[in-house]
């Protein structure tokens, strides 16, 4: 057989842990040991299914996990979203954050055997609609592995006297099954509370804080708030990483019309309508490229004008305000 043991070895763990970067660089390893022992059309296979492979991804199965059972389900929503790093318009340093939160994820193994703890706990804050969600979306696409987004209202307002153990159910899960586990609206639990339930308040915040400290790296644990400021302060040091999100500067906000309208944003005079984008969030230029969008192809016509999108512009404009 051209692998050797250990070749075997470190494809079955990168495959379980979904790391397709070290599943490949395994196997390109192994058409070079087929090589070297004059396996020259084994090694030329594997090459071609690698590159075949790489070129058109085999659809990956939803775990079971992607599909909760029992006390879970009722805490958590499981999607397997289909955007990447290349659909997050942010600021370059913003998109370097992430890249790097992937790279130690990719190479988790390497940096835990030399000591290392890979960035598994991240606090995401800023105004909504900035990429929050999406962030955690593009995380969960880009290790091919589920998006488990805790139901915080759910769990607050039905489960009140019994958080703490719901919350023991959500990050034995986070032990037991690699994905990307997303509590949206965190000051929702992370408040620094005061008032009557101050005394539950800070035990649910207290069995967070110990559970979140006890996660391993297998899973990303993703924190999203738009109200930093009111966050208990003792959370900022139990995350590897708080990414600050902005709304989009002029270069920014023409980029996200661009990708979302595409073909269809061809010949836009995006200096004329920037001040119609100017305090707008990525969502909100995303909806109003959306209606110009249709608003074009319903009368008849592939690419979008300057009016139409100034008019879906402070559309979205009015209805932020209102």
């Amino acid at each position: 057989m051209a692998g050797s043991g250990e070749h075997i070895k470190a494809l079955v763990r990168s495959h379980a842990s979904g790391d397709d970067d070290s599943f490949y660089a395994v196997a390109a390893q192994i058409a070079a040991q087929a090589a070297r022992k004059g396996h020259n059309r084994l090694a030329s296979d594997i090459k071609q299914t690698i590159d075949a492979s790489k070129r058109e991804p085999v659809a990956r199965t939803v775990t079971a996990i992607a599909q909760p059972r029992g006390d879970l389900a009722e805490l958590v929503t499981a999607t397997f979203p289909n955007v990447g790093l290349r659909d997050l318009v942010a600021p370059p340093h913003l998109l370097d954050q992430v890249r790097q939160v992937l790279s130690e994820q990719r190479q988790r193994a390497a940096l835990i055997d030399r000591g290392f703890t890979p960035a598994h706990r991240l606090l995401l804050e800023g105004p909504p609609g900035t990429g929050k969600t999406m962030t955690a979306a593009v995380l969960a696409h880009e290790l091919s592995v589920p998006l488990l987004t805790v139901r915080l209202d759910s769990l607050m307002s039905k489960f009140m006297g019994e958080t703490a153990s719901k919350l023991r159910i959500v990050f034995d899960a986070v032990a037991e099954q690699r994905a990307v586990f997303l509590f949206d609206e965190f000051d929702a639990l992370g408040a620094d509370r005061s008032g009557n339930d101050v005394g539950e308040a800070r035990r649910i915040l207290n069995s967070f804080l110990v559970f979140l400290e006890q996660a391993g790296p297998e899973s990303i644990v993703v924190a999203a708030t738009n109200h930093r400021s009111i966050l208990d302060r003792a959370l900022f040091r139990r995350f590897d990483m708080v990414i600050t999100y902005n709304l989009p500067d002029p270069a920014e906000a023409a980029a996200v019309v661009r990708h979302r309208l595409g073909p269809m944003g061809k010949g836009l005079r995006w200096p004329a309508l920037a001040p119609e984008a100017e305090g707008l969030s990525h969502a909100d230029l995303v909806k109003g490229a959306e209606a110009a969008g249709k608003r074009a192809l319903m009368r008849g016509e592939e690419r979008v004008n300057s009016d139409d999108l100034s008019v879906a512009l402070k559309a979205r404009r009015t209805a932020s305000v209102g």
